[in-house]
């Protein structure tokens, strides 16, 4: 895993036939710092969604995680925003153990949650997908805590692909000797009885390219009404400082 920084270009996919999404734009930069004992990543996006009356609603967020390289404790923050006004507030932090954890949230309220057991927390479930990939295995299903949710993990379903060797890169030499995957992560809420994956349809699916180093350069994100294309543009690999 490498410290980078990373801007990518946000446009619509596609719109369902009865959606009254007409046009999508915006930005993502994404910060990933190697501290040395943790990983310290923000992640800023800000989307732009046009209705076929040609009307503008405006969305950000500001997303920024602490976690510790043992996968063992995170502190997160996330503000969103609608149309300048803020409409989720979500911080706190969370510590994991092998029997599941323990979340404490200090907003949007005071109040604890607790983990299931296999819960891992992101920057570690990117390593253990890239490893998995590497494995030729095809499927990893695991809670994952984040903290983009007030109400603790979620349930996850990675698809995998096939590992694929390094490939000449123009755009982004850092990236030309590095093997790379493709994979698609559902996201579900848990239920009492949830034993991981879930039968019903996800609350939210990413689709993406990881090379072996942790960068992306290609996003597809589903909002399940419509979906966004996310594609690289600029890439600073950061000096390790450990």
């Amino acid at each position: 895993m490498v410290g980078h920084r990373a801007a990518y270009r946000l446009t619509l996919d596609r719109a369902r036939d009865n959606s009254d999404i007409a046009r999508a734009e915006g930005v993502m930069l994404y910060e990933v710092v190697d501290a040395c004992d943790g990983w310290a990543t923000r992640q800023r996006f800000q989307l732009t969604l046009t209705d076929r009356d040609g009307t503008d609603v405006e969305t950000t967020s500001d997303y920024s995680t602490y976690e510790t390289k043992d996968g063992r404790s995170i502190r997160f923050s996330l503000t969103q925003t609608s149309q300048g006004a803020v409409s989720q507030r979500v911080a706190g932090d969370a510590e994991v153990t092998p029997e599941g954890g323990t979340v404490r949230y200090t907003e949007p309220s005071t109040k604890q949650e607790a983990l299931p057991g296999g819960t891992l927390l992101p920057m570690l479930h990117t390593i253990r997908t890239l490893a998995a990939a590497r494995a030729n295995q095809r499927l990893l299903v695991v809670p994952l805590f984040d903290g983009t949710s007030a109400d603790g993990a979620q349930d996850t379903t990675t698809v995998l692909q096939a590992w694929q060797p390094p490939q000449a890169n123009e755009r982004f030499p850092a990236l030309a000797s590095l093997g790379s995957a493709r994979m698609r992560v559902a996201f579900f809420d848990r239920t009492p009885s949830a034993t991981g994956g879930g039968a019903s349809a996800p609350d939210y699916e990413v689709g993406l390219r990881y090379y072996e180093n942790g960068v992306a350069d290609e996003l597809k994100m589903e909002f399940g009404e419509f979906s966004v294309d996310g594609r690289m543009q600029e890439l600073a690999v950061l000096p390790n400082p450990c």
